[in-house]
C-alpha cells in the first residue's frame, strides 16, 4: 500500500502562486486532482514514475507545472497565476505502473487533501 502525505495548501490572492508537495512511501506514477464544493473531482496534472512524461488539464496547462524529486519520492505541483476558480481541495494520488494517466479510476491510493483558496 502506498502512503501519501500532502502539504502546501493555503490562502492566496488571485495572480499569486502556491506549491503543493506530496511525498509517497514508494516511487510510482502520481497525479493531482481537485474537488470544488458541489463539483466532481477533476484531474489537474500527472507525472510518470520516471519523471519525464507529464500531462495537464487544459484549464491549468499554461499555469501549473508538475515535477518530482525521485530521491525523496516527492512530487510537486507548482501553481502560478492562480484564479478564484482554482479554489478547491487538492488531492495527491498514486497509481501502479510506470505510465502517466489523467483518469481518476487509474489511481488506487489517495492523500487526505489540502485546501487551496484563491481570493479575488
Amino acid at each position: 500500500q502506498v502512503q501519501l502525505v500532502e502539504s502546501g495548501g493555503g490562502l492566496v490572492q488571485a495572480g499569486g502562486s502556491l506549491r503543493l508537495s506530496c511525498t509517497a512511501s514508494e516511487r510510482t506514477s502520481m497525479g493531482w486532482f481537485r474537488q470544488a464544493p458541489g463539483k466532481e473531482r477533476e484531474f489537474v496534472s500527472a507525472i510518470a514514475r520516471g519523471g519525464i512524461n507529464t500531462i495537464h488539464a487544459d484549464s491549468v496547462k499554461a499555469r501549473f507545472s508538475i515535477s518530482r524529486d525521485s530521491a525523496k519520492n516527492t512530487v510537486y505541483l507548482q501553481m502560478n497565476s492562480l484564479k478564484p476558480e482554482d479554489t478547491a481541495v487538492y488531492y495527491c494520488a498514486a497509481k501502479r505502473g510506470v505510465s502517466v494517466s489523467g483518469r481518476t479510476n487509474d489511481y488506487v491510493y489517495w492523500g487526505q487533501g489540502t485546501q487551496v483558496t484563491v481570493s479575488s
